[in-house]
């Protein structure tokens, strides 16, 4: 699964990132995230993980495999 959007970090409880995807929808990200800057428009490839759960409640946690900057 692909998604396009906006890359933005969260603070809360620590902190997390999550994307703004084109569609209006908001993911919590998780794993390959190594270059992932506040505000940059960015593709995703991945899954959602169904079974995730975290104290962010800012979306369906989304296991991430490939992140490329647009």
């Amino acid at each position: 699964m692909k998604l396009k959007g906006t890359i933005r970090r969260n603070d809360l409880e620590g902190g997390h990132w999550t994307i703004e995807t084109d569609k209006g929808e908001t993911y919590q990200l998780q794993g390959k995230l190594d270059d992932c800057k506040d505000g940059m428009k960015a593709e995703v490839e991945g899954k959602v993980d169904k079974g995730a759960m975290g104290i962010g409640m800012t979306g369906p946690h989304f296991d991430v495999q490939k992140l490329s900057a647009l």
